[in-house]
Formats: C-alpha cells, sequence, structure tokens
C-alpha cells in the first residue's frame, strides 16, 4: 500500500459519505431543522447541498477529482463559518471533512 492507494480510499469514502448526507441535506425533511438552527433563508441550505452534491460527483471522477475536493473544502469552510456565526461550535466534523478534502486537493497533482 502507498500513499497514492490511501487518497484513492479516502477520495471514494468523502465522496460517497458527503453525497449521502448532502441529499438527506436537500430533501424537504432538513429544512425544518436548517431553519430553526441558523434563522437562515432556506436557498442557502439547497446552494450548499446542491454544492456538495456536485462537488461529489466531480470528486469521484478520477479527471476531475481535483477540482471537486477544492469545490467541497469552498463548502466545508463556508459551512463551518456558518455555524460558528450561529453560536454552534460542534464543527469537528466538517473540519475532518475539510481536512481530507485539502489532502485529497494538494494530494493529487
Amino acid at each position: 500500500m502507498n500513499a497514492k492507494c490511501g487518497l484513492t480510499v479516502m477520495q471514494w469514502t468523502l465522496g460517497i459519505v458527503i453525497l449521502i448526507e448532502a441529499i438527506l441535506f436537500v430533501l424537504p425533511g432538513a429544512a425544518h431543522d436548517f431553519a430553526r438552527s441558523t434563522h437562515m433563508p432556506d436557498f442557502i441550505r439547497l446552494i450548499l447541498g446542491f454544492g456538495e452534491i456536485a462537488g461529489c460527483i466531480l470528486l469521484l471522477i478520477p479527471k476531475s477529482a481535483t477540482r471537486g475536493a477544492w469545490l467541497l473544502l469552498a463548502i466545508f469552510v463556508m459551512a463551518i463559518v456558518i455555524h460558528l456565526l450561529h453560536g454552534a461550535y460542534n464543527v469537528g466534523n466538517l473540519a475532518i471533512y475539510a481536512a481530507a478534502a485539502f489532502a485529497i486537493a494538494v494530494g493529487r497533482k
């Protein structure tokens, strides 16, 4: 096993996990929780969710994996900032996702 194999496993794991979570996030059932916790308009949830879906699709296509990783990193940073601005300091999962996206983005060259 080498670093390239490890990055590939991380790429596929991140892509599949975030894709599933993003699909659940854009479904109407998530609207109430998002609005209650952030007090932001619903279109913000949809922008973040569909951005994650697009990033995951790009991440899972080998030729566009680096672009997908950078897109996901940007979305995770935006999500972290939104959480912190609204007093939700439980951003550990987002930070790990962002670190994984960054590792994939810089390691896939």
